[in-house]
């Protein structure tokens, strides 16, 4: 898995390429809490819940089903991100979303349960340049580190050069 402020990160790009007269900040917030919010199935290990298991880690909470209902809660909450109900469900189920497919990016694991719970098979992308991120205190090692360069080339400057790039088209609309 990616690091969980790279998860953040793209619907923060998102939020703010788009624009607070889009996305509000509360919205864009909520955007970022989904993102990451799918890695707390990490409490399954603590739990003795196995890998493999549908509520295993990667497993249900990474899911299309736990993303589209993300953005169920969004629709209902509408008012308190200031957003109509159609954007909030959207940008919070594509931050929520988001997660499993830069997952299925990663070099490692057990792949990512998107079609739980119609189809138990867990899957990654044929292309996977991002390297795993080791879980808890191992995260502080060299591994660690070959994460975050790894993210830095594959997510983070797409997300610096987008973000610069809709900064730019914004800035020319307005002149």
């Amino acid at each position: 898995m990616p690091t969980i402020i790279t998860h953040a990160l793209l619907p923060l790009t998102a939020g703010l390429a788009a624009g607070p007269h889009r996305v509000s900040r509360q919205l864009m917030v909520a955007g970022a809490v989904a993102a990451m919010l799918p890695d707390a199935d990490v409490v399954s290990f603590w739990l003795g819940i196995p890998y493999a298991s549908d509520f295993g880690h990667r497993g249900a909470t990474h899911s299309v089903v736990f993303a589209a209902s993300l953005g169920l809660l969004a629709v209902l909450g509408r008012r308190s991100l200031r957003a109509p109900g159609w954007l909030a469900g959207l940008f919070v189920g594509a931050s929520a979303l988001s997660h499993p497919l830069l997952d299925a990016m990663t070099n490692g694991g057990r792949g990512v349960a998107l079609a739980w719970p119609f189809e138990p098979d867990r899957f990654f992308f044929s292309w996977r340049p991002i390297e795993v991120s080791p879980i808890g205190a191992r995260f502080l090692s060299t591994a660690g580190l070959h994460t975050l360069v790894s993210e830095m080339a594959w997510v983070w400057l797409p997300c610096v050069l987008l973000g610069a790039l809709a900064w730019a088209v914004g800035r020319a609309k307005r002149r």
